[in-house]
């Protein structure tokens, strides 16, 4: 399986007229974050495969629009289906779905910096990450396995991050991979300007992958 992974910059060899030609082969499209919902809705439109994405800290005027409160309790989320698919994509933060064979599990955002939308401290982010728990259990049981991917905006602390407050790294994905061991942790966040900057880490059993502006991935899926 080929896919497509994008994140925080219009790459204009994806945002392009030949886009068909380049990635028509590609079987799902995953969004690590800081996209326009127009640039997803692009790629969705123009290679007729499942989108997936999560929000970052940045290109949120869309994001009332999947995080719409319910009106009979303004704390708790709407996930109806009107606020899960849109320009063609699928939201899957605080998720666990199953595409294409694979388990992916969805958890977008940052750590808290400025008290912008979606930014989170390290305890939001724990509940947030934990949330996700008895779903990988169900899958573990039912499917023998947690899950295959999971998709972040930020990284975990230690891998590709930063030390400035805006670009530091989560530390609970340490544990999140110590014990959930998916195949793939995807994520976007930190700029790559440097074309030899490392973008993969191994970390236990998961590889872990910066997809910034874009990034071919392909799995065996028949093991």
């Amino acid at each position: 399986m080929k896919i497509l992974c994008v994140a925080d910059h219009l790459d204009p060899l994806v945002y392009s007229p030949a886009i068909k030609e380049r990635f028509g082969d590609v079987d799902l499209v995953i969004g690590a974050g800081d996209l326009p919902m127009s640039y997803l809705g692009f790629i969705a439109s123009s290679l007729n495969k499942p989108v997936l994405f999560v929000f970052g800290n940045h290109n949120l005027d869309k994001y009332h629009i999947f995080n719409r409160r319910s009106a009979l309790n303004p704390r708790m989320i709407n996930f109806g289906p009107d606020t899960q698919h849109h320009f063609g994509s699928t939201y899957i933060d605080r998720r666990v779905i199953r595409k294409k064979k694979l388990i992916i599990a969805g958890l977008g955002g940052s750590l808290r910096y400025n008290d912008g939308e979606n930014q989170y401290t390290e305890y939001q982010m724990t509940l947030r990450m934990l949330s996700l728990v008895p779903k990988l259990v169900w899958n573990r049981v039912f499917h023998g396995r947690f899950l295959d991917i999971l998709l972040t905006h930020i990284p975990p602390r230690g891998i590709h991050d930063k030390e400035d407050l805006a670009h530091r790294g989560f530390p609970g994905f340490l544990w999140f991979m110590r014990v959930f061991r998916p195949r793939f942790l995807l994520h976007g966040h930190i700029h790559l300007y440097d074309l030899n900057a490392r973008r993969v880490t191994r970390y236990e059993d998961t590889d872990v992958i910066n997809v910034y502006d874009h990034y071919l991935l392909e799995i065996d899926t028949h093991g």
